[in-house]
């Protein structure tokens, strides 16, 4: 029996053992990782305003500010905003506000109070989530293509424009679909009603929107690094590229000032649920700075992204810093991390996403990694001793300021101290700076601005929109977090810390979820004479870039995302247009209105910029009709432009159903032989004629391209 009682005894000592040695890998694991992408606020023209989560001042925007979550950004009248995360692009026109409702990995969530969005999808997986809301709807987008909506300035209508791709409105409980070359009106407060009408010509907005796009197809840069490292495009024209023996393709800055360090040009700015996080100055200024590693070679600093077959994930700084945390002498110091160094973040974060965040900026051995993770986060050992980092010995690579500067988004190309070798190599060098921000922080570069700066009117401010997704409650602000603050100085909070700061009732006003909705059939007439798309700011000459000529927009020619496994080749300047593909759709398949249409219908308001209905267009993309029984979500009407008494021709072959990840294609213009069918827009409908069939061996054609998923 002792023997017994002996084993037992020495078998429960050995599983507590086990237990307690175990338990700093399940507090790993539990750990609340923060987003893995952002939105940069990168192209920014005119009086643009932002708004940090939880703040209520207004500051000026500044290029590169990361945002996120809560986030809000106001372009003023004659103004323009950018708004990148790699697998999309939101570009603003004037009096646009937009709010992200929800930002994470799977999830883009937008509130457009007032104004215009133009979106261009590049990538949408299976469990991703797209969804912009307005005062009357809230539109969802199925498939990656180009898509605009405009929300009237009084908030009573909504108009929805797709050149490629496919969405669904949803709003006061009914469903309306559409597809590409078409545009919805909606309009109601009690209901919602809609008409449907086909695309038409493209607007000054609009073609800004394609030369911004073509910067992006045609940027050289994206043949070293992965196409959703966001901010790529910005490299070809502030550098270049230079293979290294040692660490492969280098790209090196050609417009810096002699002795120019990285992390030198910018500000610090405090952004939840990361913490500090460096805003650099220069236009070209983003990728650089958060993913990859920089290197000094041959007199040179370099910069060397990350794998390109492997999506970079967001850092809000690849730094280590100098001074033990606190700083030393009353200063903070910091350097760029080199090649195969290891970053180690300055909030708790899993293994896992301690590992993903380094093999996708840097070629790093994955025991490394886990070695300086088991030392930096399960052992809470800040201060780095037993690592030899290459760049901290390079003369002007270590850059430092005031204490109170860092916290307070001073620049720092205008405060930094000089250091000199021997307090460097003195200083310990640690993962995060111990140090508590400043409200000024939180503001950003131009804190100094609040009040000072065009803001959304208090009615669009305060403005509901109907969402489909519930989001997330409404940040903490950062008076509230900033003594609960103090105990772990320059840290974040948790979000369970944050959610008891909350109010138990704490709800979203200004997001009304929308009812589960049914099919609904839009109108196919002209629109209510109180829908109309805002008119666009025409295209400044600089459309590109400040400073330099705009590249031509070719809404006919440009070329889909590539697949992410595949490097696209360069323009070729030279390469010939391809052959002009004879318009699909047939015309003569739209009837004429019923002849007992109603007289009093109210007349729309003229628009200048789009064409007459029945107008023929040359760059439409072709119409993606999905099966019927569509598995993703439940069916909903189609609101086609034929009525269904008119059902087209049986000898014309059905389209297969486009997949969701699949970027529609877009089709060059028609022949000349084309019939024209030309009629003055909001005149009086013609009589109804006997329609012609198109040929029973007329076959659609379709430009099929690969997604640009991972």
């Amino acid at each position: 029996m002792d023997k017994k009682r002996n084993r037992f005894c020495l078998w429960s000592v050995a599983v507590a053992l086990a237990a307690v040695a175990f338990l700093p890998q399940i507090a790993a694991q539990d750990y609340d990782d923060p987003p893995t992408r952002v939105a940069r606020l990168g192209y920014i023209e005119g009086s643009v305003s932002f708004q940090p989560a939880g703040e209520t001042e207004w500051v000026g925007a500044v290029p590169n500010r990361p945002m996120t979550t809560g986030d809000q950004i106001w372009a003023d009248q004659g103004s323009r905003a950018e708004l990148n995360l790699g697998s999309a692009v939101i570009r603003l026109s004037e009096f646009t506000g937009v709010t992200f409702l929800n930002l994470d990995d799977h999830t883009v969530q937008l509130q457009l109070s007032s104004g215009t969005a133009n979106v261009t999808v590049r990538r949408l997986r299976e469990d991703d989530t797209f969804e912009v809301d307005t005062p009357n709807l809230a539109f969802t987008i199925y498939q990656t293509g180009h898509y605009r909506i405009d929300a009237s300035q009084d908030g009573a209508n909504t108009t929805v424009s797709i050149r490629a791709g496919e969405g669904e409105a949803t709003g006061y409980g009914q469903i309306y679909d559409l597809r590409a070359g078409q545009v919805g009106y909606f309009s109601g407060s009690d209901g919602l009603y809609a008409d449907v009408e086909q695309l038409g010509e493209p607007d000054a907005f609009d073609v800004w929107v394609e030369s911004r796009d073509h910067r992006y197809d045609y940027a050289r840069s994206r043949e070293y690094m992965s196409p959703y490292a966001v901010g790529f495009e910005d490299l070809d024209d502030y550098g270049e590229w230079r293979a290294d023996p040692a660490y492969g393709n280098v790209w090196f800055p050609n417009q810096v000032a002699y002795g120019w360090a990285p992390y030198h040009v910018g500000h610090w700015a405090w952004i939840d649920p990361w913490g500090y996080t460096w805003v650099d100055d220069a236009p070209w200024g983003y990728a650089p700075f958060h993913y990859g590693r920089w290197v000094f070679v041959a007199g040179r600093w370099g910069w060397v992204a990350g794998p390109a077959n492997v999506e970079p994930l967001y850092a809000p700084a690849l730094v280590v810093f100098v001074g033990g945390g606190g700083g030393w002498g009353g200063n903070i110091g910091w350097f760029p991390l080199g090649p195969r160094e290891v970053w180690v973040p300055s909030y708790p974060v899993s293994r896992a996403y301690m590992t993903q965040v380094n093999v996708s900026s840097t070629v790093v051995n994955e025991t490394v990694i886990t070695n300086v993770y088991n030392t930096t986060v399960i052992n809470k050992t800040t201060t780095i001793t037993n690592i030899t980092y290459a760049n901290k010995t390079v003369p002007g690579a270590v850059t430092a300021v005031p204490q109170n500067a860092f916290a307070s988004a001073q620049p720092v190309a205008k405060v930094a101290v000089a250091v000199n070798a021997q307090q460097i190599a003195a200083a310990p060098v640690a993962a995060r700076v111990a140090v508590n921000p400043t409200p000024a922080a939180v503001l950003g570069g131009r804190a100094s601005t609040a009040g000072h700066v065009a803001a959304p009117p208090a009615a669009v401010a305060s403005r509901q929109v109907v969402a489909k997704k519930t989001p997330p409650p409404p940040p903490v602000s950062f008076a509230q977090k900033q003594q609960a603050m103090a105990k772990n100085p320059g840290q974040p909070l948790p979000k369970q810390q944050l959610a008891a700061m909350r109010p138990a009732a704490a709800a979203r006003p200004a997001v009304k979820v929308a009812p589960p909705g049914k099919p609904a059939q839009p109108a196919m007439g002209h629109p209510p004479a109180n829908v109309a798309r805002p008119a666009a700011p025409a295209a400044p000459a600089n459309a590109g870039r400040p400073g330099q000529p705009a590249a031509a927009a070719q809404p006919a020619n440009r070329p889909a995302t590539p697949p992410p496994n595949e490097r696209p080749a360069p323009a070729q300047p030279n390469r010939p247009a391809p052959p002009a593909q004879p318009e699909n759709r047939p015309e003569t398949n739209r009837p004429a209105p019923p002849a007992n249409q109603p007289p009093n219908r109210p007349t729309p308001t003229p628009q200048p910029n789009r064409p007459p209905a029945n107008q023929p267009q040359p760059n439409r993309p072709e119409t993606n009709r999905p099966p019927e029984n569509q598995p993703s979500r439940p069916p909903t009407a189609q609101p086609s432009n034929r009525p269904p008494e008119n059902p087209p021709p049986a000898a014309e072959p059905k389209q297969p159903a486009p997949n969701r990840n699949e970027t529609p294609a877009r089709q060059a213009a028609p022949p000349p032989e084309r019939p024209q069918q030309q009629q003055q827009q909001h005149a009086a409908p013609p009589p109804k004629q006997e329609q012609k069939q198109p040929p029973a061996n007329q076959k659609k054609t379709e430009e099929e391209k690969h997604p640009p998923g991972l």
